[in-house]
């Protein structure tokens, strides 16, 4: 404080000299006006230098005082902005919090939706999570049927399927490809009931297949679809077989993203061309981090590694690409309708998910559906806006797709892949809050400078990978595989 009053003592009496000094000049210049504005002109700049040169400590430290437990306050004048800085540098909030998603947000879509929706506070660099999947509705036969012949008037079969564990007793079967008939000669699709499960595989019976001799179940060839119906209980049956959901356990690490901006007190005070203030330069390295964090969120590696020059250890995240529990492929610079439909079925079915999706992809996925032609099934609307970002919208049946291009699957490799997200289940796990911290360098005799470091320390994690998509381009051979596989 002792310092800082010496300066303001030095700057008043700087400041009377001046005074004195304008005052002759004045005498002296008084019949010569053009000269006399001149001087004034001159010494009104010199104590603008002078007062810019002393970081304007004269203006701040008058009104400053030191209170008796070592506090400051104010007196003389009016709390200010500039006296508040001065006093106390933390007191005032920095809105770059508030900003941060309004600086491009088409440029990060990902990053931009997750801090919409906000985030989850985690104690610790590594965050564990848990998702919850369904049970499987369908499956295959691996062979062909075994009669059991066991049971008077009703024959049943012997079923060994590509996941037996899907199944339970008293649950029912619908066979979609076979046709059952009963004694009345109506037809319907066949159905199943589950008797017994062992290691052999499952025990059925037909429940509508019957002739005048008694129910029978047909001969089921290897590759026949099965699909798992509800249970039907008996009258007297208090238990049924038990059923237990229980969540699967993972984990993803929080990575510590940085930016730094700094500009020299000399840079600062420096007559400019253009208004380009701190202020833009922070918002330039906010923009340049984001971008980083978007290829980190999508497409990075969940590891550990040791900097072998600074011998400390690395956490990085790994990106929700890698998450994503389904993929569909297209060929690719041949999607056409057909094909896009059946991505939004499978998108849309089998998971319970939302009804309303993102899918976000590389320009030339983007290119290949903008040329598609509109039909009654599919149509795409007129652009919307959430989160920020502006979306086109295309409806089917199965659920509304929000469209929007992304330059980072570009940036990565993947200009003709895309990303069908479930934004319910996209959750955000945050260990340092998005904040900045001004480096005070030029007290600690490091560089005469103002800088600034921006930290968060994130990642992404898909809770329900099932409601999550990756579409990738791939050969027509490819994708006619896929397609016989119903994927």
């Amino acid at each position: 404080m002792k310092k800082t009053e010496n300066k303001s003592i030095n700057n008043v009496t700087t400041m009377k000299a001046i005074e004195k000094t304008m005052n002759a000049m004045k005498k002296f210049l008084k019949n010569d006006v053009v000269k006399f504005i001149a001087v004034m002109m001159a010494l009104c700049g010199m104590y603008m230098v002078f007062n810019a040169l002393a970081g304007g400590e004269y203006v701040m430290a008058m009104g400053v005082v030191a209170g008796v437990a070592g506090g400051k306050h104010i007196e003389g004048e009016p709390l200010t902005l500039q006296l508040s800085r001065a006093a106390s540098p933390d007191l005032l909030r920095n809105e770059i919090d508030d900003r941060i998603v309004k600086i491009r947000p088409m440029a990060t879509p990902i990053d931009q939706i997750s801090r919409h929706a906000g985030s989850r506070r985690s104690g610790s660099m590594t965050v564990e999570y848990y998702s919850v999947d369904t049970k499987g509705v369908s499956t295959t036969l691996e062979s062909d049927s075994t009669p059991i012949k066991s049971w008077g008037r009703t024959e049943g079969a012997l079923l060994k399927t590509a996941n037996d564990s899907i199944f339970e007793p008293t649950e029912t079967i619908m066979v979609p490809d076979v046709m059952a008939t009963d004694e009345n000669g109506d037809t319907a699709t066949l159905v199943l009931y589950v008797v017994a499960k062992d290691t052999t595989g499952i025990s059925v019976i037909s429940v509508n297949n019957t002739t005048s001799r008694g129910s029978s179940v047909p001969e089921l060839k290897a590759g026949t679809t099965l699909v798992r119906m509800g249970r039907a209980a008996a009258e007297l049956d208090v238990q049924t077989p038990q059923f237990e959901a229980l969540p699967t356990k993972k984990s993803n690490n929080c990575q510590i993203f940085k930016a730094q901006v700094e500009q020299s007190t000399y840079h600062k005070i420096a007559n400019k061309e253009v208004g380009w203030s701190f202020s833009d330069q922070e918002e330039a390295a906010i923009t340049d981090m984001r971008r980083g964090m978007e290829k980190n969120f999508l497409f990075g590696s969940c590891c550990k590694l040791t900097d072998p020059v600074k011998n400390t250890e690395i956490m990085l995240t790994g990106g929700i690409w890698h998450q994503a529990g389904k993929e569909c492929l297209y060929a690719r610079g041949e999607l056409d309708m057909n094909r896009l439909i059946e991505i939004s079925r499978a998108a849309f079915t089998g998971n319970g998910g939302s009804s309303k999706k993102l899918l976000i992809g590389g320009t030339m996925l983007i290119e290949e559906l903008n040329k598609l032609e509109h039909v009654k099934t599919i149509g795409a609307t007129e652009t919307l806006t959430r989160w920020g970002l502006d979306f086109t919208e295309i409806v089917t049946k199965f659920g509304r797709l929000y469209v929007m291009a992304s330059e980072i699957f570009d940036q990565c490799g993947h200009s003709h892949d895309g990303m069908i997200i479930d934004p319910e289940y996209l959750t955000k796990y945050c260990h340092v809050p998005f904040r900045t911290e001004r480096l005070d360098l030029r007290s600690s005799g490091q560089r005469n400078t103002e800088a600034i470091v921006i930290t968060e320390a994130s990642c992404l994690v898909l809770r329900y990978p099932q409601a999550h998509m990756r579409v990738v381009a791939a050969s027509k051979e490819e994708v006619d595989a896929a397609r016989a596989k119903g994927e």
